[in-house]
């Protein structure tokens, strides 16, 4: 299997040291005038058995293709690319919802790319930890159970370990939405509320996420898993979440480089917009997105999520 990934940024760069394990990869970016170590990784020499290209084309010809995309550029990156990657095996690792469409990764593929087969890659993973070799595992969702072990097995290695599902949504979903949560745990813990607020909110914060993509369609026990429970743990929990780094900026009143992707704060505004749709009451994936538009402060914010009327669990 020739196997390609397009984005250079740190986690596409970390996929491409640990998949090449298994053989050669392509890793395709529109800024690789760099050689040996990626600057946004660094620290980490990229193995031989990687070749870094500019040449979109030239990459597009494997057989699987990884998209390690921001969610917000995918749909533009697929609409000005469908023709060179029809009929290939497409994997997104992107975490998000599309602003406009009010879709997941894997819809975008297929309205894009019809005749693609159309797979996510997801769950609890730091670039750093996966280039470095650490020991990490993910879950592998596609709709088409054989063609998912195949990746599964192609997609594995000692230290990458890959568990398989055919609920793309519920997988897709889980690694969405927990970014959202991440970023309120950030506020908790950068305005000293302390761990037990940060608890309430990853708590209540993974029954949003749940009621939403039961409504979506999702399996609950996907949601319980790697690419839901397991990605909001380690999210909500570590400083090398962008997410949570952006709430805790916005907790403690400082400022956040603006040039770094923070998924979770568009994918607030889509949910927000998703649950007006459904009817559905997220409270804290609401309150995220009015702290990322600046258009309440977070003493508000917090005294409007703990006066809500009082319910049973």
């Amino acid at each position: 299997m020739k196997l390609a990934i397009l984005g250079a940024g740190a986690f596409g760069t970390a996929l491409a040291v640990a998949l090449s394990a298994n053989g050669p990869v392509a890793l395709w970016g529109r800024s690789t005038g760099w050689s040996g170590e990626n600057p946004r990784l660094p620290g980490v020499t990229l193995p031989d058995a990687v070749t870094v290209t500019d040449d979109l084309v030239q990459a597009a010809q494997a057989d699987t293709i990884l998209l390690a995309l921001p969610a917000q550029k995918l749909n533009d990156f697929l609409t000005a690319n469908a023709r060179i990657l029809r009929g290939k095996t497409l994997v997104s690792t992107a975490k998000g919802i599309d602003l406009t469409r009010l879709t997941g990764p894997s819809q975008l593929i297929a309205a894009a790319c019809p005749d693609a087969a159309v797979a996510v890659l997801t769950g609890p993973s730091f670039a750093a930890d996966i280039a470095r070799g650490l020991p990490t595992a993910l879950t592998l969702a596609c709709a088409d159970a054989g063609r998912g072990k195949v990746l599964q097995h192609a997609l594995s290695t000692p230290v990458l370990r890959l568990y398989r599902t055919t609920d793309v949504t519920g997988a897709e979903l889980g690694g969405a939405l927990k970014n959202v949560i991440a970023i309120a745990a950030g506020v908790a813990i950068g305005a000293g509320l302390g761990d037990s607020a940060r608890a309430a909110i990853v708590t209540r914060g993974f029954a949003e996420m749940s009621r939403l993509s039961a409504r979506l369609g999702a399996r609950p026990e996907t949601l319980a898993g790697l690419s839901g429970l397991g990605d909001l743990m380690l999210t909500c929990s570590s400083m090398q979440s962008r997410n949570f780094r952006f709430g805790h900026a916005k907790g403690a009143g400082q400022d956040f480089d603006a040039a770094t992707t923070v998924e979770g704060a568009a994918t607030a505004l889509a949910v927000t917009g998703l649950a007006r749709q459904m009817g559905e009451d997220l409270p804290i994936a609401g309150m995220v997105a009015q702290l990322a538009q600046g258009s309440v402060s977070v003493g508000d914010a917090m005294e409007l999520l703990m006066n809500r009327p009082l319910k049973e669990e």
